[in-house]
């Protein structure tokens, strides 16, 4: 069975025992998505939501908050002698997926 969830406004494909990494989520222990597009079961039919499926949730577990490497954002102009040096290291949270109730 798998899913296909929605969180920060990106979309994740998930199955029971997955470990995902998404935007950073407040809170610990754990926690449910609500915002599921689809479920397709081992067998049968999928189904799919417009946009979203009522009464479905996927529950998972917080793992961890961390941050992911830095990202080097160097801006340059030629001739003008303009340079300049930014980093930027993204919060996430790192999310066991337990259970797919539909």
């Amino acid at each position: 069975m798998f899913a296909v969830i929605e969180s920060g406004s990106k979309q994740y494909l998930v199955s029971p025992g997955d470990k995902i990494k998404v935007e950073k989520l407040a809170g610990e222990g754990a926690i449910k998505f609500d915002k599921v597009l689809l479920v397709a079961p081992d067998e049968g039919k999928p189904k799919l939501g417009m946009p979203y499926l009522d009464g479905v949730k996927v529950e998972g577990k917080i793992l961890r908050q961390g941050r992911s490497r830095k990202v080097i954002v160097f801006k340059y102009h030629s001739k003008t002698r303009y340079r300049k040096k930014k980093g930027h290291r993204q919060a996430f949270t790192e999310v066991e997926i337990t259970k797919i109730s539909a």
